[in-house]
């Protein structure tokens, strides 16, 4: 085998590689007489078949499978020899294959590139610490006693406070708003829903009337393509139902398997310690992250950059292109934060981005769309690549009891279809590095936590949950 290297432009490296025809050959020789040894044709004795037979019955089959298993060892020796670290699978280009000539073939591959030695004593990050306020607890208290509230029905018009049964239809004009029909919705009078003036119009309906609903979206309304837009629902009462008083109380704790109130305080104490305390690692995981974006710029093979931007490109365009979300008159908008590093591509929000495809400014969005996000792909590229190569000299693995506990909880995802996802994941072996690689990455995420020197700043609720400072927010994901 001959192997010439024909370029060598940073990562990328290009070879051309020839393997003479004689090897070829006594390859393809060599698995005619395995089968000449094993198959039965009328007329010969096992074994005695000639070589001649086999050639024509075999050699076309024969030949392409040697070539295929030619090409993935030699392209593999010549990487080990060279003590190449490929990023990606090899690209492979055949210049020349006849039969009884060399073959010969063109292979391009990328290479990891040298990472640094990342230092860890002064990366200057700091751990928000949160104690739970008495006063949040007694929120969390009353909103339980709140849904353990029981409703009963009655024979008058709806009062606020009280939740009508009904079935509603919305449209605007003739046609029907997405997602804000359905039968046996029930609503709750007074509770100051995203939809101005829907619940008021209630007020005084009793079972089996019929109301024609008059009412407009707010302008800043989440569904942009219904904002502002004057609709009109149809809703048919079914039943007006009382809610009993809020009773906080020894059995309200009762009520969801605890002794007594204490208890009951104590868990939910315990529960928004374990959110705050998860709010205060993803914070401290994103400026650890940001501090090893920033400090730590080396090449990256452009093949592994180009898969993860398809990757978010592909995501961005579906959620641009999916379907406004429903809407449900009686429902209050809901915001949520991600981890800048593992949430979808959505969540950076370039500001080019979300111009409307409709604008004469289309193309140049989309442009800076797809320059922001190539930049976001990038990023996360480097910080994977680093994080991978901190994991590999410091040995750190996933086991395989951190494999299976990860199956289970997503087998509990999925309530009544437990068995099916562990089928799934038995059935499609591959589909376990999804689970794996955030394993990994949370483990290399202690692991540097742990040898950082990590200041702790006690704050309350509030700024543990605002919005990140300036400093973050220019942070991509």
């Amino acid at each position: 085998m001959q192997v010439t290297e024909t370029s060598a432009d940073g990562l990328k490296h290009e070879f051309t590689i020839t393997v003479p025809a004689d090897d070829l050959e006594q390859e393809i020789t060599r698995r005619l007489g395995e089968i000449g040894r094993q198959v039965r044709l009328p007329g010969f004795r096992p074994g005695k078949v000639p070589m001649q037979i086999l050639r024509v019955r075999f050699g076309p089959s024969v030949r392409g499978e040697v070539l295929q298993s030619t090409l993935q060892v030699s392209s593999a020796e010549a990487i080990s020899e060279r003590q190449l670290r490929p990023a990606l699978p090899p690209k492979v280009d055949i210049v020349s294959a006849a039969e009884g000539a060399d073959l010969e073939y063109k292979m391009a591959v990328e290479v990891l590139p040298e990472i640094p030695e990342p230092s860890f004593a002064d990366l200057g990050i700091e751990r928000l610490v949160v104690e739970v306020p008495e006063e949040e607890v007694d929120r969390a208290v009353e909103r339980l006693a709140e849904q353990q509230r029981k409703a009963e029905v009655v024979e008058r018009p709806a009062e606020n406070g009280d939740i009508v049964l009904a079935d509603v239809e919305g449209r605007i004009g003739e046609q029907e708003i997405p997602g804000a029909s359905g039968k046996d919705r029930q609503i709750l009078l007074g509770s100051g829903g995203s939809l101005p003036g829907f619940e008021d119009q209630l007020l005084g309906a009793a079972a089996g009337e019929h109301r024609k609903l008059q009412v407009t979206f707010p302008a800043e309304y989440a569904v942009a393509d219904l904002a502002g837009k004057a609709a009109e629902f149809d809703v048919d009462v079914k039943e007006v139902r009382q809610r009993s008083p809020i009773a906080i109380d020894d059995e309200l704790g009762q009520a969801v398997g605890l002794e007594n109130l204490a208890e009951l305080r104590r868990e939910l104490q315990q529960q928004l310690q374990r959110d705050y305390d998860a709010v205060s690692r993803l914070r401290l995981k994103r400026s650890l992250l940001d501090k090893l974006a920033d400090g730590y710029d080396f090449p990256v093979p452009p093949g592994m950059v180009d898969l993860e931007f398809d990757s978010i490109w592909r995501q961005y365009q579906a959620e641009r292109e999916a379907p406004p979300a429903a809407a449900d008159p009686d429902a209050a908008s809901a915001t949520a934060a991600a981890d800048p590093d593992t949430a979808s591509a959505a969540a950076a929000q370039p500001a080019a981005a979300e111009a409307s495809p409709d604008s004469s400014g289309a193309d140049q969005s989309e442009e800076a769309a797809r320059a922001e996000y190539r930049r976001i792909a990038e990023r996360r590229v480097r910080l994977g690549l680093l994080l991978a190569e901190v994991g590999r000299k410091n040995n750190i693995t996933v086991t395989p009891d951190e494999v299976n506990q990860a199956i289970s909880r997503e087998a509990r995802r999925h309530p009544g279809y437990e068995r099916q996802v562990l089928d799934f994941y038995r059935r499609n072996p591959g589909t376990i590095d999804n689970l794996r690689a955030p394993i990994f990455e949370d483990k290399v995420i202690d692991f540097i936590i742990e040898l950082a020197k990590i200041a702790e700043r006690k704050v309350g609720p509030q700024e543990l949950l605002g919005a990140p400072d300036p400093a973050e927010q220019a942070s991509p994901n």
